[in-house]
């Protein structure tokens, strides 16, 4: 039943990877992406809020409200963490270029190894280390016919975001008792809030973005709350930079989709990019193939 546990987790952490790749295609067909960030960033942030507060609502009825209630510092610092890992990678790909925000990200599992192993006190097991070795060398093939030059700040806030993410892997690792899906719907709040920081509270900004991206915004955080919805399921049997390693499915299949013609795309990637995405793949498959072998749940 464990073994099970194990496998179930790595699946629905897998398809998390998988949906919130989607959001390339969703960026890819917006209006100049890049003069609205932050108006999508609040449309998406609201839209992911809601549609955790809808699936709280359908799982719990009537009483979900209650979750609200237990959050506790854990929640709040994980919801502070998420948003701040939307609003920096966002922030950091349209001041800097895709490779270098694409290479702090393959920092994640790292940094979520580091802070899990000092305040949970898990230790990182060695076909975990080797399978997030080979991923990060699959990224830094897929980057290394891109120009790694950019802002220092912007390498900065991408690497803010892979921290971001990774600490809040931890924070839901932390206590298993704090309500996750209610974490999240903290994040999509700060996010927006963030947002509206950044635009001076002011509504005017909205008015001169193409209502297409308002709706694409809406359905990238559909994509973005369904990944979150899997994620937090796999948490509770997935230690921190396992959980972190496989979310780094998110880069191969956002490739994959912007080349697949049926995407009406079509971005043909560099010979590069599909063999670290190969790689990656292949980290992915190692990892889950190695995990076979454990028989015991994660412990904290």
């Amino acid at each position: 039943m464990e073994t099970n546990n194990y496998f179930y987790a790595f699946i629905v952490v897998l398809l998390a990877g998988l949906s919130w790749s989607f959001g390339a295609v969703v960026v890819r067909h917006m209006h100049e992406a890049n003069l609205y960030v932050f108006q999508y960033l609040f449309y998406r942030g609201f839209s992911i809020a809601l549609i955790l507060l809808i699936y709280l609502f359908v799982k719990e009825g009537l009483s979900f409200y209650k979750n609200f209630f237990n959050i506790g510092i854990s929640g709040v610092l994980g919801g502070i963490f998420l948003a701040t890992a939307f609003t920096g990678f966002i922030y950091s790909i349209t001041i800097t270029t895709a490779a270098v925000t694409l290479f702090m990200l393959a920092a994640m599992p790292f940094i979520a190894a580091i802070f899990a192993y000092i305040l949970l006190g898990e230790v990182l097991n060695r076909s975990t280390f080797i399978a997030m070795i080979i991923a990060f060398i699959g990224v830094c093939v897929m980057i290394i016919n891109d120009s790694i030059s950019g802002t220092i700040i912007g390498a900065i806030i991408g690497l803010v975001s892979a921290a971001g993410f990774a600490l809040y892997t931890v924070t839901i690792r932390w206590k298993p008792e704090t309500p996750k899906f209610a974490t999240v719907v903290l994040a999509g709040l700060f996010c927006s809030f963030f947002s509206f920081l950044f635009l001076d509270f002011s509504f005017e900004p909205f008015t001169t973005m193409p209502i297409k991206n308002s709706y694409l915004s809406l359905l990238h955080g559909l994509f973005v709350a369904t990944g979150l919805i899997l994620y937090s399921l796999g948490a509770k049997y997935l230690p921190s930079a396992e959980l972190a390693l496989l979310s780094l499915m998110e880069v191969v299949g956002g490739v994959l989709w912007v080349w697949i013609p049926i995407f009406g795309i079509n971005e043909v990637p560099t010979l590069t990019v599909l063999i670290g995405g190969a790689i990656i793949t292949l980290a992915v498959i190692y990892y889950g193939y190695s995990s076979k072998s454990k028989n015991d749940p994660v412990t904290q």
